[in-house]
């Protein structure tokens, strides 16, 4: 985007657009599984953490008039990103390239940057400050790695257990912790490369844990039975095989993926869905796959892709470089950071994705993580910053558009 301020027009527009988008036509190496064992330059953060703040500002209001819940722990913490008031969508600007990012039962967010490791709360209204709350030691934010993505445990009320997918000095893994505590290591031993570190992780309807890893730049390890690279695991939620995979003592689910950039599972028909981006340019570029993850299937990486069995769709080539994705109230919902835009389809009951059309293009620049609130807010995260980007003085930001949003006149 040409501007870091928007026009009250353009903010409006964008607003029920992004509205739209929730409401409208209808989310290598040894395998190491115990707790969490010290690598080389990857220590437990032993430093006194950052408990959830007890923000000294009034609570924002949330949808039918209640409260965020009061943070645990409530204490002084290290300051936060500061927020401006310019858009009323942007809650949070000037981050390190936001990435992972969940919404609490209380309305806020957690928002982690992939390359420093740290962990915001951010306030689902603007001109709040964005708080730090943890920092997970250790994480390794060269080339496309760091921290990849966040979760909540099916169980959060009771255990308050964040999951994290994350790289490290010597693989990628997955983590979980209570904030302000030392993370334990859920699944590690995932390859790691100088490229292909994408990760994501979801609880899928039946409360299995779904995490998706990239290739590490090794395209034969997507193929391969055996190894976590470029696959999607379905596993319980400390890590272990469950027994109607397709092999009761493997956490593979299923395989040849290059990467795993999008992760979701539509609450009404229980269908997950895997976004791959692009890979190769010009004449060797290949789609942006849509996938639906279903048990056993080779979504055919490195081999050219079988449409019939792996990707459900593809996505338009207005709507490159598909990132993290959202489902709700019958909607599909992909950021794309080369298309600028949101990528929207109807998906029915049944799982049936419709045709992709492109919304917000151009409002907010490049955004990598799409996240569905329960209150049915919609949240997103840019990319600017990640050097193929124009970035604004504001970015890297986080915007959450709800239907409280001022109306205006349509983008698409």
């Amino acid at each position: 985007m040409s501007s870091p301020l928007l026009t009250r027009r353009a903010m409006a527009a964008a607003a029920a657009i992004a509205l739209a988008v929730l409401t409208g036509c209808s989310s290598g190496s040894k395998d190491d599984s115990g707790g969490w064992v010290a690598q080389p330059n990857y220590q437990g953060n032993n430093d006194p953490q950052p408990q959830l703040p007890n923000p000294g500002i009034p609570a924002p209001s949330m949808p039918g008039g209640s409260q965020p819940a009061p943070a645990p722990n409530g204490s002084a913490a290290s300051p936060g990103r500061s927020t401006p008031a310019t858009d009323p969508s942007v809650v949070a600007s000037k981050l390190d390239q936001p990435t992972g990012l969940v919404v609490l039962p209380d309305g806020t967010a957690l928002v982690g940057e992939r390359r420093t490791g740290k962990i915001f709360r951010v306030q689902p209204v603007a001109g709040r400050p964005a708080v730090l709350v943890q920092t997970v030691a250790g994480v390794d934010g060269t080339g496309d790695g760091g921290l990849l993505d966040l979760a909540l445990s099916r169980t959060f009320d009771q255990d308050g257990l964040v999951y994290a997918y994350v790289t490290t000095a010597t693989d990628n893994r997955v983590l979980h912790f209570a904030l302000g505590s030392v993370p334990s290591t859920v699944i590690g031993g995932i390859p790691k490369g100088r490229t292909g570190n994408s990760g994501r992780i979801a609880f899928d309807a039946t409360g299995a844990l779904l995490t998706g890893t990239g290739d590490a730049g090794r395209p034969a390890l997507a193929a391969s039975a055996t190894s976590l690279a470029g696959k999607i695991l379905r596993t319980n939620d400390i890590g272990q095989p469950l027994a109607d995979n397709p092999s009761p003592t493997s956490r593979v689910y299923a395989r040849g993926l290059r990467s795993v950039d999008g992760l979701c599972v539509d609450p009404k028909s229980g269908v997950r869905i895997a976004i791959s981006a692009t890979a190769g340019s010009g004449a060797s570029r290949t789609p942006d796959e849509v996938n639906i993850v279903k048990a056993g299937v080779d979504y055919g990486w490195p081999r050219p892709s079988n449409l019939s069995v792996g990707a459900a769709k593809t996505l338009p080539s207005t709507t490159p470089g598909g990132g993290g994705c959202a489902t709700g109230n019958g909607q599909l919902t992909i950021a794309t950071s080369a298309g600028k835009s949101l990528a929207v389809a109807s998906i029915s009951a049944k799982g049936v994705i419709g045709a992709f059309a492109p919304a917000a293009k151009g409002t907010y620049g490049r955004l990598r993580t799409a996240v569905a609130g329960p209150d049915g807010a919609l949240w997103l995260t840019t990319r600017n910053r990640d050097g193929h980007g124009k970035p604004t003085a504001e970015d890297d930001r986080v915007i959450r558009i709800t239907s409280s949003s001022d109306s205006g006149s349509p983008i698409v």
